[in-house]
């Protein structure tokens, strides 16, 4: 008898391939849930500069993990004066002589304010040490720093979250390439990015390396799997609320009064309207 059942599922139009890739995020459901989502990411906006909360949440990740996207659809609906997205570039020669940290300090947040780094200090961690703008000492001693930095700024009162985009050899791939083809993206493939590419390998070791040495207890790591974008942003957001208390905060009614219109006219003036070719 349980020969036979076994040969109806084999021939059984309904079974189930259990090694099969989890089925995308539709995008009706995706924008319904995200719509959800802005709602209580302006909630928290609200009780954070009600209450004076200090925020830091870093974002760090493979190219192609997804880091740009996720912080759009954190940013989009909120304001950008409370969300306050970071994103440096190259050190100049000046910061060059600096203190590692002391050019990423001046974006923490004061009281009422989120900051968003894309991409962060951990820059010394993965690719400086990588591509060699760093020593192998100098990176040892940033690992061996940067717990204590991270302590000071939980102490201080900032609420710190970091996040590390996981991707997969074959979905990077595919992302990277599909930019080589499409005007929107060609600026995403940098010639560092080009030569990041050939290092896999060397990326994952320093990524090792960087959790082994930084996830502590009060400022750990949390990785989000990104091969699929939209359920990426969905379950990276609800993370972040879950881990920042807040409350609703009373809302006044809002009308908007009656205004007159007509009482002055306005004169012949030659505006330059744009062309209208649509």
């Amino acid at each position: 008898m349980a020969h036979k059942e076994v040969k109806r599922e084999k021939k059984g139009k309904e079974h189930k391939d259990v090694t099969a890739a989890p089925a995308k995020l539709g995008r009706r459901k995706y924008e319904r849930e995200l719509e959800r989502l802005h709602v209580e990411l302006v909630k928290l906006q609200q009780w954070v500069v009600h209450k004076g909360l200090k925020v830091c949440v870093v974002f760090e990740g493979r190219d192609g993990a997804g880091k740009g996207g996720t912080i759009k659809a954190i940013t989009e609906r909120v304001s950008p004066r409370i969300y306050r997205v970071v994103a440096l570039p190259a050190p100049t020669d000046r910061e060059k002589s600096q203190m590692y940290l002391q050019r990423y300090v001046k974006h923490f947040p004061a009281a009422g304010e989120i900051s968003i780094f894309d991409r962060s200090w951990y820059n010394r961690a993965g690719v400086e040490r990588v591509m060699g703008f760093c020593t192998d000492e100098q990176a040892k001693a940033f690992l061996d720093a940067v717990p204590l930095v991270e302590r000071a700024m939980v102490d201080s009162g900032i609420i710190l979250l970091k996040y590390w985009l996981e991707v997969s050899p074959e979905e990077q791939q595919r992302r990277l390439e599909s930019r080589e083809k499409d005007g929107r993206k060609t600026w995403k493939l940098s010639p560092m990015d080009l030569k990041s590419y050939g290092k896999w390998d060397a990326y994952t070791q320093a990524r090792d390396d960087m959790f082994k040495a930084t996830d502590t207890p009060w400022a750990p790591w949390f990785v989000a799997r990104s091969e699929d974008k939209k359920k990426l942003r969905l379950n990276l957001i609800t993370h972040l609320l879950s881990h920042i208390p807040y409350e609703e905060l009373p809302q006044q009614e809002v009308k908007l009064g009656k205004r007159r219109i007509g009482k002055y006219k306005s004169v012949d003036f030659p505006f330059k309207y744009i062309p209208e070719p649509f």
